[in-house]
């Protein structure tokens, strides 16, 4: 089916959800603690039509998101293909324990050539698995399918038991195994619960082992090397329109090469879907961007799958030969290159090319012999040199859309919301006509308040925008506040902002790479975020089209950029001197030149300080966020003067100014994203955001002269004596964002509030003429800004019920710090 003829119907907030109990217009405890806002709804004026593609899920194997989470497989490093490539620590006993004699072996004896490691086990030796977290859960009752790979040229029994420190938890299953390799199963059904199980398995006589694997039998729609059954239901519950998958840094990072002989057989390799398909045991590993192994057992084939599941557009991302994330590295070999266009071509076939296509037979071989309807493919992801990304993006789009034409390829805008690249990247977006666009951002709730707005100015004749990754930089109710504001601003635009999904999506307790995350979980059981809870309100109740209405708003920000000076490094070594401060009348407020002590600075982050040679030296290569602060918070319109020199290490300066605390504060951070570019960031409550970069780096043992002039809220940087950049930050961080939308399905208009501070909102509600039913539906989010969702506690959870005051014109008190959804009938 095409987009225009995939129906996807918009339940929002069901009859049965609601509490019957008639709500009162809730009253704030005291009258001071009220602020009142009016929305006009004009029902007259035709707003932005919503596509039924407007927010969906990003996929990437991060925080250990596919092994080890959405992935149900029970045994961690299966096939014993664990590396130092993977990460230092590992071994390919990585998860064993072996009792007796056991050897892992690479060699012509393996079960084939792409699974190049097997367990040689002695007789009447035994291996133990440990699983993830705290061991392999089971429930009392379930059932797990226990499968092997197994040779034994002699014939041996294997005992396959699961247990934990108790006891056992199953009754042992024994196999017996003779010749050359095999598949061999069993089933366990646990008599109890726990979440510290050991998998073992013994043999009486000596054998090779692979592939050890152990799955539970209710997985998600049961389906074989299937995913995590509660997992896989919370993504379904948000509604997802689509899924971006698999990546990510995964996608444009490592080698470009295939896993072969001819290769070396690369261990760091990018995302590559020919490796994920097939049976799993012929599937290629490789090294987890993030520091771990990928088995590969969540492939493209079950990506496809998951997405045809929940009834979402699968949006698969493959590299543009241009590797991003910190490396920064343009492949020139145009053989490779062409292979990985031609990789595409196959992919989109391997999608929807029928049966009886090569790939399309691939497909159908592997149990879905119909097309899954593949309409958007990404090439590339954050990629930092803007140039050479986009010259091989044009070769990969015109070879796409020579042989398919309907295929929409997705351009990117690096890796930030603003600079050089940014800018640049659009620019050549634009001047080629590409469709659409993917921007990706992490900053501080801050920054989402203050740019509500973002898309309002964007060309509406452009490129369309998908927002592939965004998220408030933490899992409080505040971040969640914050990006519900915004997403108000994302409605308000979906002329513009087609697509749009948070990031990351889930996130295992303890194996964590990334904050913050959308779902978490550990081997036993998940919980929603707070941020969760936003999301699955906005898209579960998204509507057809929005209907236009303004607020009154809040005062705005006042007062000048006020605080002390700052040095910093991250994982280099930096030497500071000559650090003056003077007031704009030319008073000195600081005059350190390091040649007595540093009593005035406080140290506040990690690393090593210590005065040497005159200068006041962070001799720690490896330390991040070495912060050293000094003087007053109060101070306002000075200018700083810092002389840096950088020793060693991965990047270069950090020159803080108007620093309150160790949470709030702006930084100059020169040669920073491992010596790539430089920017300045802004801290709010630890959460940063971007406010002008630029590419550069800075060269080793050259001393540079920085010079920062913060007057009021406008700031101008200077290096070397050269004006560098200058920006005004005084947008101010509005608390009170609404958006109305219609829903065509039911006759439903949505009023969407946020209101983001600690006063509640009395708020005039003015319809415009519009004939409705006098009681409206209600969900609301409400919470101590600070409250975070747990394993044990859910603060953030969404409540219902029923308001009866609706009219024409009416009054509706919004709590302090909530998001609230009010469905209202039309007549």
């Amino acid at each position: 089916m095409s987009r225009t003829a995939r129906t996807r119907w918009r339940l929002g907030l069901t009859a049965t959800a609601l509490v019957t109990a008639v709500a009162a217009v809730p009253a704030p405890a005291h009258a001071e603690d009220v602020t009142d806002y009016a929305i006009t709804v004009d029902p007259s004026a035709r707003g932005a039509t919503i596509d039924d593609t407007m927010y969906g899920v990003f996929f990437e194997d991060i925080n250990r998101a596919a092994d080890g989470g959405l992935y149900a497989e029970l045994v961690q490093n299966r096939s014993f293909e664990y590396s130092t490539a993977d990460n230092g620590s590992y071994t390919p006993l990585t998860s064993w324990k072996v009792d007796g004699t056991a050897e892992v072996v690479n060699d012509a004896g393996r079960l084939n050539e792409r699974n190049r490691n097997y367990l040689s086990l002695g007789a009447g030796s035994s291996v133990t698995n440990a699983g993830y977290n705290t061991g392999v859960h089971v429930d009392r009752g379930k059932k797990y399918d226990f499968s092997v790979w197994a040779r034994a040229g002699s014939g041996s029994t294997l005992t396959v038991t699961l247990k934990d420190a108790a006891g056992p938890l199953a009754d042992a299953r024994r196999v017996a195994v003779r010749g050359g390799w095999a598949k061999y199963t069993a089933t366990f059904t646990a008599s109890r619960t726990s979440s510290t199980g050991r998998l073992a398995v013994a043999s009486s006589g000596a054998a090779a082992l692979d592939m050890v694997s152990l799955f539970p039998r209710d997985t998600y729609k049961r389906q074989s090397n299937g995913l995590r059954k509660d997992l896989a239901e919370k993504i379904e519950a948000l509604n997802p329109a689509f899924v971006r998958f698999p990546g990510g840094c995964l996608v444009n990072t490592g080698s470009m090469q295939d896993y072969s002989e001819a290769s070396g057989w690369q261990r760091k390799r990018s995302y590559q879907w020919k490796d994920t398909i097939g049976p799993v045991e012929e599937r290629a590993t490789n090294a987890n961007f993030w520091g771990y192994n990928q088995s590969y057992g969540l492939g493209y084939y079950e990506y496809f799958r998951f997405a045809e599941d929940v009834g979402a557009m699968p949006l698969p991302v493959v590299p543009a030969l241009v590797t991003g994330c910190g490396q920064n590295r343009a492949t020139d070999d145009e053989a490779l290159l062409r292979r990985h266009i031609q990789d595409t071509l196959d992919l989109i076939e391997f999608a929807n090319g029928p049966a009886t296509s090569p790939w399309g037979r691939k497909r159908a071989e592997m149990g879905h012999p119909k097309p899954f309807r593949l309409t958007h493919i990404g090439v590339g992801n954050e990629e930092n040199l803007p140039a050479e990304f986009f010259a091989r993006f044009q070769k990969f789009r015109a070879a796409i859309e020579a042989k398919y034409p309907d295929i929409t390829v997705v351009s990117n805008s690096g890796p930030d919301d603003t600079g050089t690249v940014f800018d640049s990247l659009w620019k050549m977006n634009r001047e080629a006509n590409v469709a659409m666009v993917d921007e990706h951002y992490y900053n501080s709730p801050q920054w989402f308040l203050q740019n509500n707005d973002r898309y309002d100015s964007y060309d509406r004749s452009g490129p369309k925008v998908f927002l592939g990754e965004y998220a408030s930089q933490g899992n409080a109710f505040k971040n969640a506040l914050a990006e519900a504001a915004f997403m108000t601003g994302l409605e308000r635009n979906a002329d513009v902002v087609k697509l749009a999904s948070y990031a990351p999506l889930l996130a295992n307790e303890d194996y964590v790479q990334w904050r913050p995350d959308l779902i978490w979980f550990n081997n036993r059981t998940s919980w929603n975020s707070a941020n969760y809870e936003v999301q699955k309100l906005f898209m579960t109740n998204v509507g057809d089209r929005v209907v236009p209405s303004t607020a009154t708003g809040t005062p705005n920000v006042s007062g000048p950029i006020t605080g002390a000076v700052g040095l910093s490094t991250w994982a280099t070594s930096a030497a500071y001197d000559d650090v003056r401060v003077t007031a704009a009348d030319g008073t000195s407020l600081l005059s350190e030149d390091f040649s007595g002590d540093a009593s005035r600075w406080a140290h506040n982050g990690t690393g090593s300080w210590s005065i040497r040679d005159g200068a006041y030296v962070q001799s720690d290569e490896a330390a991040e966020n070495t912060m050293v602060t000094a003087g007053d918070p109060a101070w306002h319109d000075y200018d700083l003067h810092v002389k840096a020199t950088k020793k060693s290490g991965k990047e270069g300066f950090l020159v803080a100014f108007g620093v309150k605390d160790t949470g709030n504060y702006y930084w100059w951070n020169l040669g920073g994203w491992n010596n790539t570019q430089s920017a300045v960031e802004r801290a709010t409550d630890g959460g940063k955001s971007t406010l002008i970069s630029k590419a550069g780096s800075i060269e080793t043992g050259r001393a540079y002269d920085i010079d920062i002039k913060v007057r009021g809220r406008q700031v101008t940087l200077y290096l070397d004596g050269r004006e560098w950049g200058s920006f005004t930050d005084d947008k101010p961080a509005e608390p009170f964002r609404q958006v109305v939308t219609e829903d065509a399905r039911t006759g439903d208009l949505i009023v969407k509030v946020v209101n983001a501070q600690s006063a509640a909102a009395r708020t005039a509600i003015d319809l415009g003429g519009t004939k409705v039913a006098s009681r409206a539906r209600v969900t609301t989010l409400a919470a101590d800004p600070d409250a975070v969702n747990s394993e044990t506690h859910a603060p953030v959870t969404p409540v219902t019920s029923t308001f009866s005051r609706v009219a024409g014109e009416f009054t509706y008190t919004f709590p302090a710090n909530s998001v609230t959804f009010l469905r209202i009938k039309q007549r």
